[in-house]
């Protein structure tokens, strides 16, 4: 009996040295971070403008612009980005601004997905929680309350980041779509016309043809679709695609019928309802992006 007891006794022993290494190892984490993160605060001269998060978890904070009206709450629907860099290095992992952007409750955004899993990141909703909408800051992550000792994707092990996040001033994606894109088409200097259903266009050629488009006619097209950006997503300027009309993006179906014929051009500037909406199209398209298609009817069916 003594002898199992005494086994007992080392097990124990045995379990309480891998937990208190194990809680070092953290700890140590923690201080790692803690000394990374002061240091960069002083050797930038941050040390008047970055907060320590009130609960002392480790992050810091800056509020870059507060925005108007009132301050958020979690029940506040929110559109935002969000800019992800190395501290230390400077890589930037992930940029949401070019052109789409994370939309959700304010309470549900310490919630980031990244390279195709879900992080917990309190910090985003406190600091959100912060501000007003059109607000933005700069908040520093210590590596365990951001991707911990594993990373993600290019992120390193152990890497502290720089996070900035910039809320919209729009409450409804509709409303930041028709901006943005008002916004893109005053800076190319383009001549468009606004249609009700949302979609800027121009008309560089009606075409002819025995067909008039209609909801049901089968079209072929070819066509190139950029971001706004500028980056191609997708083409098929050579061969064209055949499909009825309501096999492509609703915006097709909204904005053709009556206005081209076969040998018909057109560009259209679309709004991410109208286009791949919340989702994208799984591959280059991300969620909630605005769509800049080139068109051309080459062939009606009814």
């Amino acid at each position: 009996m003594l002898k199992k007891f005494s086994g007992y006794i080392l097990a124990l022993a045995g379990l309480t040295i891998i937990f208190t290494s194990c809680k070092k190892d953290y700890e140590s984490i923690q201080s790692t971070d803690n000394a990374k993160i002061t240091d960069y605060i002083t050797k930038n001269n941050l040390t008047s403008s970055m907060i320590l998060d009130s609960a002392k978890t480790g992050y810091y904070y800056q509020i870059l612009t507060q925005g108007t009206g009132n301050v958020l709450k979690n029940t506040d629907s929110i559109l935002y980005t969000g800019t992800i860099k190395g501290l230390e290095n400077g890589v930037t992992y992930l940029s949401t601004g070019s052109y789409y952007n994370l939309g959700t409750f304010v309470g549900y955004t310490n919630s980031l997905s990244y390279n195709s899993a879900a992080y917990n990141i309190p910090a985003i909703r406190d600091v959100m929680l912060k501000l007003k909408r059109g607000g933005s800051a700069r908040i520093l992550l210590p590596s365990h309350l951001a991707f911990g000792r594993n990373g993600t994707g290019d992120v390193p092990s152990n890497q502290n980041i720089d996070l900035t996040i910039t809320t919209y001033p729009d409450t409804t994606q509709a409303q930041l779509d028709d901006r943005l894109i008002q916004a893109f088409v005053t800076s190319k200097g383009l001549s468009m016309t606004k249609d009700p259903s949302g979609i800027w266009y121009s008309i560089s050629a009606v075409g002819s043809g025995t067909y008039p488009i209609t909801a049901n006619s089968g079209i072929q097209i070819a066509y190139t679709g950029r971001l706004t950006d500028g980056t191609v997503f997708d083409s098929s300027t050579d061969n064209g695609s055949a499909a009825d009309i309501t096999g492509f993006i609703p915006a097709f179906s909204k904005l053709l019928p009556g206005k081209l014929e076969k040998g018909g051009k057109i560009r259209m500037i679309i709004p991410s309802r109208l286009g791949y909406s919340t989702t994208g199209n799984g591959v280059a398209v991300p969620g909630n992006a605005i769509l800049d298609f080139d068109l051309e009817i080459l062939s009606v069916t009814q």
